[in-house]
């Protein structure tokens, strides 16, 4: 029925970092610029960063962006390498079943591009993967993030189809599906128990095996 499937990563195939260590993360940037910030000011620079916002909390401390930034995302990825590292962040239990798909899967992830390709590498997970995206690390590159379409489409470019399922667990991942032209699985994972998505999906699952049910 699709000619590739896509995943996102953070939530699907691994098991997302937990947002008070990201925070953590932002608290040490602003610490070595020697900035105790304020709450919404920290909020401004994590999950909810996006250009404009990061720019403006720049402008309010008088911090170069450029520089700021790198220290912001150098800071969040090396946070979740070390949980990996340690244990602390794992696969989920039924990533085996990517060795079981009979056509091309990609994968497209707003985490740092670095930090995506530490996670294929560690996990063994990349020889699965024909293509794989992640965030640029540049303030601009938060552009890119989903609901933007931007690296679903440039997957399903390097994959060269065009009919395709995109596997992710957020309203993003299921929008930008749709602003790529593609279907959309939400997979519920445990963290994802009681989300409330304002779109639907095309289909609904809790785990990878029944993307099969999809596929035949």
């Amino acid at each position: 029925m699709y000619d590739a499937v896509l995943f996102d990563n953070d939530g699907v195939l691994v098991r997302p970092p937990k947002r008070e260590l990201l925070r953590e993360a932002a608290v040490s940037a602003f610490e070595e610029f020697d900035v105790d910030p304020a709450e919404d000011h920290l909020d401004a620079v994590t999950h909810s960063a996006t250009p404009d916002g990061f720019r403006r909390v720049c402008e309010v401390y008088g911090f170069d962006p450029d520089a700021f930034w790198k220290a912001r995302d150098g800071a969040a990825s090396e946070t979740q390498r070390q949980e990996i590292r340690a244990g602390r962040t794992t696969t989920y239990d039924d990533v085996g079943t990517l060795s079981d798909f009979d056509r091309p899967l990609g994968l497209v992830s707003s985490n740092q591009q670095a930090t995506v390709e530490f996670m294929l590498d560690y996990f063994e997970l990349g020889r699965h993967f024909e293509t794989y995206y992640g965030r640029p690390p540049t303030v601009e590159g938060i552009r890119r993030k989903k609901p933007d379409p931007h690296f679903l489409e440039l997957a399903l470019s390097d994959l060269g189809v065009e009919d395709a399922l995109f596997v992710g667990d957020s309203e993003s991942d299921v929008v930008a599906a749709h602003n790529a032209g593609v279907d959309s699985a939400f997979i519920r994972r445990p963290h994802r128990a009681d989300y409330d998505l304002t779109v639907e999906p095309t289909y609904e699952i809790e785990g990878l095996p029944e993307i099969f049910d999809v596929l035949d």
